[in-house]
């Protein structure tokens, strides 16, 4: 299972359920590979609510690698030189 941007967008109560429920479900049962620009201490509020954060990192980070990478957006990368391009030239 791979999700993508975690935090993104706040959840409602209702969506951050669902997404314990695919977690806890999967827990154990199969991989998960997830992105997010959040800091796990940030969860609380992507998610509405301290304790459901808590119970869906406590089975994210159970059997987990984080790989944490900083550093300039590789999105950005190419339209930032464009932008660039365009300064240089006006």
């Amino acid at each position: 299972l791979v999700v993508d941007e975690v935090g993104y967008e706040i959840l409602e109560r209702g969506e951050a359920n669902l997404v314990f429920q695919v977690i806890s479900k999967r827990y154990e049962k199969g991989s998960i590979i997830l992105t997010s620009n959040k800091t796990f201490s940030e969860w609380g509020q992507v998610f509405g609510d301290e304790v459901l954060a808590t119970a869906i990192l406590d089975r994210l980070l159970h059997h987990c690698d984080v790989i944490s990478i900083n550093g300039p957006s590789y999105r950005l990368k190419n339209r930032l030189k464009a932008i660039e391009r365009d300064t240089d030239v006006a």
